[in-house]
């Protein structure tokens, strides 16, 4: 193995590997970097849904990414998520303050990224599991998401892996990157740990593509606050935020919503680190449809304030304030054939019981007679005189509670009943780099460009804050890092060109 590369990316999740694959497109001889062994490879892409949140205004430009049969269109309303209405999602969800220049470029070159995704390998089909539900026997999709990859995060993970194969592109694995090699002016690669032993890598352009600081109870503590150490992690154990850190020991701007994550609703018992075996499938994102009560017998939250698209990267953080950092979330026979597939798992918490007075004691941890009187309060809260339709905000409403369900909402009464316990699980921390909307390119303290330093995925600061729309954030990795590989394959270009007239 050689010790000099055009470009190192280090990770070898999807922002990592659309920037290796945009780099050797380049022309450029790439070295990608991995802390996972092979078996654990993927950074949390792998424990992704895999929705794809992208700009869209009719079928004929889905049929860009997918095929639809004749059958699927004529019974399907896909939507739309035109350029104007995904704009307004993400500023209205991160209360106006995401990046205008990353914001423009996400939204603008999202559909175009998928159709680069699909020349590279990926597959993608209509998300009819969880996007979708019928109405009078015709699907129609709500969230403004139609379409995910094929086999998930993990399928997406996979596809780039064989694309990366086929491109020839040297990975080395359990090789923990430690810090850029710079000389005050330029970033010249990365100094490794790989199986226990240190060396130097020297490069003309590095992309650190390596995840936040998700899976780091010290840094969650020290960002996010108190309590931030006791929530779950949803995806890799990797993501320690070692990129982060390097970064800012050379001088670059940290940059976005660094108080801030995306965090859900997370099996209570799921295990400490994502369980590759179960993927996603801890989550459950069904509390739209039932009450979310905690310790203390009492509702929260506005369990619908919205679609679970936009309100489910924030409940994680409602759950982790509550007593004992956990709620039930509580259904009836009335919607159990509306919840989501994470609900059918085995390896789940959940109680049952044909009256709610049984269920109520199953309930562990939560004031029994509380949470009675808080059923009992909501059921007569409910407007009857408005007509239940899960597929869009129905305006279904309580009249006179605190906090308010403001949409499908359905008095708690028909037998059995089902309980689920869930806390919070971190997915990705919002706190990041600030980089050049254009090139990817990591700018300093200053404002200025750092010479050979490039950035994408869960690194790049400034998209999102308070909140998150489903599915952008794949499309954002796989946006900034084909743009960051791209540009540091044109970095190293230039530079050997300087070299050559010296």
């Amino acid at each position: 193995m050689v010790n000099s590369y055009d470009v190192i990316v280090v990770g070898k999740g999807n922002a990592a590997m659309c920037a290796a694959l945009a780099a050797h497109e380049a022309g450029a001889h790439v070295l990608i970097l991995e802390a996972a062994p092979e078996s654990e490879s993927g950074g949390n892409s792998r424990f992704a849904g895999g929705p794809m949140r992208f700009a869209f205004e009719s079928v004929e430009e889905l049929k860009k990414l997918t095929t639809l049969t004749d059958e699927q269109v004529a019974s399907t309303d896909f939507g739309t998520n035109t350029k104007e209405e995904f704009f307004d999602d993400l500023f209205r969800l991160t209360s106006y303050r995401t990046d205008p220049e990353l914001s423009e470029a996400l939204v603008t070159r999202s559909q175009e990224t998928l159709i680069w995704l699909r020349a590279k390998g990926v597959r993608f089909v209509p998300l009819y599991d969880r996007q979708a539900g019928k109405v009078g026997g015709r699907w129609k999709f709500f969230g403004r998401v139609p379409l995910e990859v094929h086999g998930g995060g993990a399928g997406l993970v996979e596809f780039l892996n064989e694309a990366v194969r086929k491109a020839a592109i040297e990975v080395m694995f359990e090789t923990r990157a430690a810090s850029l090699i710079y000389d005050g002016e330029r970033v010249h690669g990365v100094r490794i740990q790989h199986r226990g032993k240190q060396r130097e890598l020297l490069a003309k352009s590095v992309v650190l593509a390596c995840g936040g600081f998700e899976a780091n109870p010290e840094m969650r503590a020290r960002y996010l606050g108190p309590g931030w150490e006791l929530a779950k992690v949803r995806g890799t154990r990797f993501n320690q935020g070692d990129g982060l850190k390097m970064a800012l020991d050379i001088g670059a701007a940290p940059c976005g919503n660094w108080s801030g994550c995306h965090a859900t609703g997370w099996d209570l018992n799921a295990p400490e680190f994502g369980d590759l075996s179960v993927g996603d499938q801890f989550q459950k994102h069904s509390y739209i449809l039932g009450l979310m009560i905690n310790a203390d017998g009492k509702r929260f939250v506005d369990e619908a304030a919205d679609l679970h698209s936009f309100t489910y990267a924030k409940y994680g953080r409602a759950v982790l304030q509550q007593p004992g950092q956990f709620a039930w979330q509580v259904y009836d026979a009335k919607v159990k054939h509306l919840l989501r597939s994470e609900y059918r798992i085995k390896r789940i918490t959940r109680v049952s019981a044909n009256t709610l007075e049984e269920l109520a004691p199953q309930l562990t941890g939560v004031n029994a007679e509380a949470f009675l009187k808080t059923v009992r309060e909501f059921n007569a809260a409910v407007r009857n005189d408005i007509a239940f339709n899960h597929t869009l905000k129905d305006g279904k409403c309580t009249v006179g509670l605190e906090p308010p369900k403001s949409n499908w909402a359905q008095p708690l009464d028909t037998p059995p009943y089902e309980g689920y316990a869930v806390t919070c699980g971190i997915t990705f921390t919002w706190g990041g780099l600030r980089i050049d909307a254009q090139t990817a390119q990591v700018l300093n303290v200053h404002f200025h460009k750092i010479p050979g330093l490039y950035c994408a995925g869960e690194m790049v600061g400034g998209l999102f804050y308070f909140n998150y729309p489903s599915g952008t954030g794949l499309v954002s990795g796989a946006l900034f890092g084909r743009i960051a590989g791209a540009s540091a394959a044109r970095a190293a270009q230039s530079a050997d060109e300087a070299a050559s007239t010296r």
